[in-house]
Parts: structure tokens; sequence; C-alpha cells
């Protein structure tokens, strides 16, 4: 199995470029279904490609997850410019799947603000206090208590114990996001953005599911470098729902802010 999440096997499909994802995209909810990150990582690729301009970036991306993304059988991934304009363009990619009634069906899709980029040098500035450094972190061997899947394909070092609030890690994806092609910072960025609703969590894992059904990003700079670090810490309401709020960073600071949607359930025979 390719050292990647996704197989390009077809650019130039009828109905949209055309992925058939590996092992490494398995959720540690079920083997059946992808962890939210690569699908997220996969739209914020198509955003970035549709209409390219060299002088403009993403700057908030929304990803909502319509259901378990399956893991086996042909996906693609399209996108259009839903509002054009000079310095403001919104951008929307959609992953589809094949359905129950063996005709491709959405999965999951995606929003972009892309916004015309100029020289703000002189104003930079960013109010979450830094993460602690990478130096600092330690690994959880991770990747011991499950067959092989998303966990993986991270180098995933803790800043904290489990169940801390805030939850901090450092993040390093080890593989390609396609087989073969280099990850451009933000799909590296969205490659483990989605990994805020784990390191919020004060939930035991064998005692809870908490599902997450979206993520919004706002990007107010490019990360650099491999490691991406992820301060989170999720909110819980008397209902059933709870709301992730975090910060994502490089090694240089923080990059950008994230929200995520938690579906919370009592986790299955308890």
């Amino acid at each position: 199995m390719s050292d990647a999440y996704y197989e390009l096997l077809n650019p130039d499909d009828p109905i949209g470029e055309k992925f058939a994802a590996t092992d490494l995209v398995r959720s540690t909810w079920s083997a059946t279904i992808q962890h939210g990150a690569p699908p997220s990582a996969l739209l914020v690729r198509a955003l970035e490609r549709c209409q390219a301009r060299d002088d403009t970036r993403l700057s908030r991306v929304t990803v909502d997850l319509l259901g378990g993304v399956p893991v086996e059988g042909d996906l693609w991934v399209t996108a259009r410019i839903e509002r054009p304009g000079k310095q403001i363009e919104l951008v929307a990619a959609e992953m589809l799947a094949v359905g129950k009634d063996g005709a491709p069906r959405p999965v999951a899709k995606a929003s972009g603000w892309r916004l015309k980029t100029l020289d703000t040098t002189a104003v930079v500035h960013a109010s979450a206090p830094p993460l602690r450094p990478l130096s600092e972190a330690r690994s959880r061997d991770m990747k011991k208590d499950w067959d092989r899947n998303y966990v993986h394909s991270l180098d995933w070092r803790w800043l904290t114990e489990p169940l801390s609030r805030p939850g901090e890690s450092w993040i390093s994806p080890e593989v390609d996001l396609v087989a073969g092609e280099p990850m451009t910072p933000l799909e590296r960025l969205f490659a483990v953005a989605d990994c805020a609703n784990g390191i919020g969590s004060s939930l035991n894992i064998r005692e809870w599911t908490f599902m997450n059904t979206d993520l919004t990003v706002h990007v107010h700079r490019i990360p650099e470098g491999d490691w991406i670090g992820i301060r989170a810490e999720t909110s819980y309401g008397p209902d059933g729902i709870g709301t992730t709020v975090g910060t994502l960073f490089d090694g240089q600071g923080p990059v950008a802010a994230i929200q995520e949607s938690v579906l919370v359930r009592p986790m299955p025979g308890r």
C-alpha cells in the first residue's frame, strides 16, 4: 500500500478527479470510514487548484462532513468558483463516493474565501500565546493501539497529558496527501487540523464518542515547516452537543484558529 492517503486514478474522469483511498485514511472510530483530516486536506487541494491565482490565498475554509466518508470504493473531487472577484473569491469543492444505489453521492464539501494578498508586514500580530516548543513534547506511541489507520501516518508528540484542558500537541504527517505529490503548506495544515477534536477532548474514549461534523479554519498566516502545533479545548453542553475551539501553530507561532461542532454520545453498551 502506498505511503499516501490517496492515489490519483484519473485526473480527467467526467465526474471529477478520481481517487482511491489507502488504509492510512481509516478512522480511529471505525475502520470502514475515513478520519476527517485526509478528506479535509484533499478538498483544500481542490480549492487551491481551482482557477489558481498567484496573488491570492485561502483565508477561511469550512469543511462539512456529510456522513461517514467510506474508505472502500472510488472517490471523486470537483471544485468551482462560486463568487468570482478581483480581491475576494468564494471557492467550493465537493467529494463524492459510490452510494448504495451505485451512483456517486456527495460525502463531504468545503468552501473557502480566497483573498488577494499584499504586504502588511508592518502590522503583523497574533493574539494567541505561543505553543511550547517541539523539544518539550513526547510521543505516546499511539500507533501500537490500532491496526493500520490514520494514526500510523503521523509523528504525533504531546505537550500535555491525556484529558488535559486545554490539550496541546505537535503533529507532522509522514506521508503524502496524494501519492507522488509534495503537500502544500495548507494541505499539510488540514492534514492534521481535524485532530483538534481529539486533542481538546476531556472525555474517556472508552466511555464516550465525540465525532465532529465539520471544521472551520481561519488562516491569518501560511504555516512554515513540517510540524503543526495544536492547542484545543472542547466545551460540552447538557444536550449531547459540544464545540471544540483551538489555535494552530507552526514553529514561529500561531497561524490559524479552528472551531468544530461535536456530537457527544455515551459509548454503546454503557
